[in-house]
This record gives C-alpha cells, sequence and structure tokens, in this order.
C-alpha cells in the first residue's frame, strides 16, 4: 500500500479529534483557542472551526480509500486512529501543563 493514503489517513484522524473540542465548546457556550480568533474565540467561531475540522477530515479520509468498492478497512483505519489518539493525547497533555484554554484563577 502506498504511504499517502496512510498519511491522509492519519491526518484525517487529527483534523476529526481537533473537532471535537471545539464543537464540545460551541454547545456549551465557552471560548476556546482557535486559529481565527485567537483564545478568546465566541462559541459560533469554535462552531465554524470545529465543522470546518470535521468536513477537512472527513473529505481528507473519503480521498484516501480505494474506488474498488471493496468496502472493507486495511492500515488506513489504523492510521486514521493513531492520528486521532496522538491529537488527543497531546491535547490532554498541553491542557493540563499550559492550561491555553482554562481561566485563570483569581
Amino acid at each position: 500500500m502506498a504511504k499517502r493514503p496512510i498519511a491522509r489517513s492519519f491526518l484525517a484522524g487529527v483534523l476529526a479529534a481537533n473537532s471535537l473540542p471545539h464543537l464540545a465548546t460551541a454547545l456549551t457556550g465557552h471560548r476556546h483557542l482557535t486559529p481565527l480568533r485567537g483564545r478568546e474565540s465566541s462559541p459560533r467561531v469554535n462552531l465554524l472551526w470545529g465543522c470546518a475540522n470535521a468536513v477537512a477530515g472527513a473529505v481528507l479520509l473519503r480521498s484516501a480509500q480505494d474506488r474498488d468498492g471493496g468496502g472493507r478497512w486495511d492500515a488506513r483505519l489504523v492510521a486514521f486512529d493513531a492520528g486521532a489518539a496522538a491529537f488527543a493525547t497531546w491535547m490532554a497533555v498541553s491542557e493540563a501543563t499550559m492550561k491555553m484554554n482554562w481561566t485563570p484563577e483569581s
């Protein structure tokens, strides 16, 4: 199997995982860091960013799939899962140590 579909699947997992905190932020009405508006990004901006990441991840994942219609997963599913897990781990560690999205305690 070519490396490009694996890399696209991995990146799709990263984008899909990145969409979740932004969509959760939008649903709960919090503020969360985005590249669009920085640390003070509103729930609407987070909804936009979360949807953009989800759509980009879906398009990328679709582009990595076989066109033969076999309908079965292969190493691309592992790559997708690894991308999602890597991003989730990085976010958990970075939030716990740097608290980029926390409100400073008074």
